[in-house]
């Protein structure tokens, strides 16, 4: 997903660790909370637990490895300048805002320069960049192949979400008390139109509505972070907070198995799309103010994250018999036993949440997309060479009709957030990481002469860990791919 930061007189506005952390968990917190409480039940409650754990320590450790990669990008574009300048006969200081010294003389700039200062975080390089400098041209084929593929399939998940969620809320089968998943069932009394039709209905509706606003330099703007950040929170909160007491009043209506070992794909692929940040993390740590321990703070986001999760998926694991792939959808009116205007008012915000969230962010990723594609496909160097047709026309156009087409033959938003999260969101996550900071570690170990400097340099040091991440993404995808075979 895109980073919020805020640009102002041509430079970055720098936000405390504290504020940086919200922001974090903002960015995670998203769509794939929502499937993970069905998944969760679908594993049984103490699989899932495990799962859920071990999988937000691999996400954290491979969240280190890009932090190190920014480090070792920043370290190596400065050195590459600095030797540029040398070979010119000139001497370049070069200027860390971190190291609390405004004024460095050509003098003591050759004394105190040291390998350690060229590794920091002050640069913003985001993943296609260290890419370019790191993988040859079939590795930073198949990195921007990857990432296409997950925001494919996130822009897919974004344009069901939201239509199922809009023909939940408005077909009579839903308050009626049949299975909002039945839809082949007639969506009003009054007529024979069924709920799939509805929905597709809502599908084009989308299209239509939002579709346009991916042909436009779209930016998220500071105020809108903080409406759709606000509504995020209220949201889970109220959740977590309704499932409690359904809870206490009601007591455990669901009956999650202690271990079911065949719901552990979608588990897997759910929980690895609930932990993706590594795609938007460069221009989330840009901004930070200090970023000496900024390692530690995300270990603490990761660990209230994870804590998050747990909560909400157990409370509704044993709050409802029935669990929707898209949690909300257990909230919309008439499902609860609840009543009131206040109750009702609730319920309708809770099924609108989605709609809302996920609507401002769509035109977002969808420019991200066809950036990614004119970077695979076009130079970018010389886009402006290109006519207009295929410039702004073309490339936002391939990026939203294939994930529209998608939503119209499937609303299961579970398997796509599977499919999404165990194939592109693995590569990103797992295998990108990995091999990005093998190849900035040989690199700057060859020509800066020692990554020992790099203070940003990733705890999980040891080549072992790298095997382990590979190893582990190749088991998440092949259960994955044994799953979708055999269904």
């Amino acid at each position: 997903m895109p980073t919020t930061t805020t640009i102002i007189s041509g430079q970055q506005e720098l936000y405390s660790p504290w504020v940086g952390l919200v922001y974090v968990f903002n960015l995670i917190v998203g769509t794939g909370a929502l499937t993970l409480p069905a998944v969760f039940a679908g594993a049984g409650w103490l699989l899932s637990l495990i799962l859920v754990i071990t999988l937000a320590f691999f996400g954290f450790v491979t969240v280190t490895f890009i932090i190190e990669s920014i480090a070792c990008a920043n370290a190596t574009i400065q050195w590459a300048r600095i030797q540029s300048h040398r070979i010119d006969g000139e001497s370049e200081a070069f200027e860390d805002s971190e190291s609390g010294e405004d004024n460095i003389t050509e003098e003591t700039a050759m004394i105190h320069r040291s390998r350690r200062r060229y590794y920091t975080l002050n640069q913003r390089i985001e993943l296609g960049e260290m890419a370019t400098l790191y993988f040859n041209k079939a590795g930073r084929t198949l990195f921007f192949i990857a990432l296409c593929i997950y925001l494919y399939g996130d822009l897919s998940i974004y344009a069901a979400a939201i239509s199922k969620t809009l023909s939940d809320l408005t077909c009579n089968s839903t308050h009626n008390g049949s299975s909002t998943d039945d839809f082949n069932s007639r969506c009003w009394n009054w007529t024979e139109i069924d709920k799939m039709t509805v929905y597709r209905m809502y599908v084009i509706l989308f299209a239509v509505l939002v579709g346009p606003f991916s042909y436009f330099n779209v930016q998220k703007t500071k105020y809108l972070q903080v409406f759709t950040s606000s509504m995020r929170w209220c949201a889970f909160s109220i959740m977590i907070t309704i499932a409690i007491i359904e809870l206490f009043k009601y007591g455990a209506q669901g009956t999650p198995a202690v271990m079911n070992f065949s719901g552990m794909p979608a588990l897997i692929g759910a929980s690895v799309y609930s932990f993706m940040s590594h795609h938007s993390l460069p221009g989330l740590i840009a901004p930070f103010a200090n970023k000496q321990y900024v390692i530690h703070q995300l270990a603490l986001d990761y660990t209230l994250i994870c804590i998050f999760y747990v909560l909400l998926a157990i409370t509704g694991s044993f709050a409802f018999a029935n669990l929707l792939d898209l949690y909300t959808l257990n909230f919309v009116p008439s499902s609860l036993n609840v009543s009131g205007v206040f109750m009702e008012i609730i319920e309708y915000f809770l099924g609108l949440f989605p709609v809302f969230t996920l609507s401002t962010t769509f035109p977002i990723i969808a420019i991200t997309l066809q950036n990614n594609l004119k970077a695979l496909f076009l130079d970018v160097n010389m886009i402006e060479r290109y006519n207009f047709v295929l410039r702004r026309l073309a490339f936002p156009t391939l990026a939203i009709v294939p994930p529209i087409i998608i939503a119209l033959f499937t609303h299961n938003v579970g398997s796509l957030v599977e499919i999404t999260g165990s194939f592109g969101g693995a590569a990103i996550q797992y295998v990108i990481p990995a091999f990005l900071v093998l190849a900035a570690r040989r690199h700057c170990s060859r020509n800066i002469g020692s990554i020992a400097g790099n203070k940003y340099a990733s705890p999980f040091k040891g080549i072992i860990w790298i095997v382990i991440v590979l190893v582990w993404s190749l088991t998440c995808v092949i259960l994955v791919t044994v799953n979708l075979l055999s269904s």
